[in-house]
């Protein structure tokens, strides 16, 4: 496989429900193609100094939405780099325009029961609050789903381990 020989004109934004593996497959991805990583829910927070629960308890999911719009048009306008999206963030019409026009979109996709066993692991997601993993992530895969296939490359196998994820994407970045 070509990984590293290759220049990156567009940044690669990953796409999907919480627990896809944005970030960890992410770190491992810009690693293994050169990039810089980018985590946009670290950005939001560095930039509103709190919290995403925070903004979200604060100021509601609207505002948040909109400062996530504006960071990621941020770091879509900077270098090429692998940008975890938060995993509403798709779910923007403006966002998802902006994404889809200047990035190479990439939607990890895994099953709910998968998904939900990883966010168990940590309680930091409010969407999650108070919630059963499993009815909300459900809920939102039937609703998020479809709009997430509109990605221009669709990862499957999100119980797989981060490396194979990793090569995946590779094959399919260099396929295309």
């Amino acid at each position: 496989m070509a990984e590293t020989d290759r220049s990156h004109e567009k940044s690669i934004a990953l796409v999907g429900l919480m627990g896809a593996g944005k970030s960890s497959v992410g770190r491992r991805l810009a690693k293994r193609i050169g990039l810089p990583f980018v985590d946009s829910d670290a950005e939001i927070e560095a930039a509103a100094g709190l919290t995403v629960a925070e903004i979200f308890e604060l100021y509601g999911e609207a505002h948040f939405r909109a400062g996530e719009r504006r960071v990621l048009a941020r770091l879509i306008a900077g270098p090429a780099s692998v940008i975890a999206t938060g995993g509403g963030a798709f779910m923007d019409a403006e966002t998802r325009k902006l994404i889809l026009g200047r990035c190479v979109a990439v939607w990890l996709d895994a099953e709910v029961a998968t998904l939900a066993e990883r966010v168990r692991r940590r309680d930091h997601r409010p969407l999650l609050r108070g919630k059963d993993p499993v009815a909300l992530l459900r809920n939102l895969a039937e609703v998020r789903n479809p709009v997430y296939a509109e990605a221009h490359l669709t990862i499957r196998g999100g119980a797989l381990p981060h490396e194979h994820m990793v090569d995946r994407i590779v094959a399919a970045l260099d396929a295309r």
